[in-house]
């Protein structure tokens, strides 16, 4: 048996240019499965290892070997989560992520994209997850869903339209892009001035925070459930406030608040909101996740390595 000659090159410029191409995509797939940025990359990084050891004169589509091997490896990846998540203290929020230079993440439209959303896909399966996203973000017609998640046909409809159902009874109607600016500038505007009855009059009554910290001092252990406890929550910490920079940012397709201390990023937030107003503020402390933001903002292939020689690739 011999070994197949090193790729030339041209042959690797080539193979860098296509991944490109589809680079955008095969991270917002990636990221909606797994509702974390980091894993996301780390899932690309190994598309672009695995499309390096490919036979790729014989690839029809390239696009379509790109996506399937993203889809099916971010589905590895999210069975394992939920285990390696049970240690977790608190509630657990999906990374926020940068959208100012990719509005929807390499998708067709923006839909699974909104922090408030990717929580409620972690109620699916991987797989209900990942026939979810193809379809309503992505766009795959049926037969490429059940080709990249190698079932049938009628399985895959049945499981979009199980994912549908199953988020429509869960997911509430946002408002726009306009009004949900609004009413993030006047929440974080009646926090910082401790103005509690405004805040209140912003909120649902069945309005619900939740701090993301994984054990971190500042962020509540549970939910906080209630128009007035959510409201004295944001309010209750004056030192919070008091000494800190608000910088409104592009995240998951909307508007959140990143809030620095000292100069330095220490916790993200935003909210989710239909016509009554807020029903639920979401509260990033995790310094990993708030590395995986900034981190976020600067995607590029630069991250690209060179696979091994001698490996075979499989998907």
């Amino acid at each position: 048996m011999h070994d197949e000659p090193p790729p030339t090159a041209s042959d690797l410029d080539e193979a860098v240019s296509v991944f490109v191409q589809h680079r955008a995509r095969l991270f917002g797939i990636a990221y909606r499965v797994l509702g974390s940025a980091a894993e996301a990359e780390d899932v690309v990084q190994e598309v672009w290892l695995r499309w390096q050891r490919t036979e790729r004169s014989v690839v029809v589509s390239p696009g379509a070997f790109l996506s399937s091997t993203a889809t099916r490896l971010a589905i590895n990846v999210a069975q394992s989560a939920r285990v390696r998540r049970e240690p977790y203290i608190g509630p657990w929020l999906p990374e926020p992520i940068d959208t100012s230079s990719d509005p929807e993440v390499g998708a067709q439209r923006a839909e699974a994209l909104e922090l408030a959303l990717l929580l409620v896909l972690e109620k699916l399966s991987p797989t209900e997850r990942a026939a979810y996203v193809l379809r309503e973000a992505f766009d795959y017609s049926y037969p490429e869903i059940a080709h990249m998640l190698q079932l049938s046909l009628v399985n895959v409809r049945k499981i979009v339209s199980r994912a549908r159902k199953h988020l429509s009874d869960e997911q509430r109607e946002s408002v726009d892009t306009v009004e949900h600016r609004r009413l993030l500038n006047a929440f974080v505007s009646a926090a910082r001035t401790g103005d509690v009855t405004s805040l209140e009059a912003l909120l649902t009554p069945d309005a619900v925070s939740l701090s993301d910290g994984n054990g971190i001092r500042v962020a509540a252990r549970i939910p906080v459930l209630g128009r007035a406890r959510v409201a004295n929550l944001a309010t209750a910490y004056p030192r919070f406030w008091g000494s800190v920079g608000v910088e409104f940012v592009a995240a998951n397709g909307r508007m959140g608040a990143m809030i620095y201390r000292e100069g330095e990023p220490s916790t993200f937030m935003t909210i989710a909101a239909e016509r009554a107003g807020i029903y639920r503020v979401m509260w990033v402390f995790n310094p990993e996740k708030i590395d995986a933001f900034l981190t976020s903002r600067s995607r590029s292939t630069t991250a690209l390595r060179p696979a091994p020689s001698g490996l075979v690739p499989g998907a």
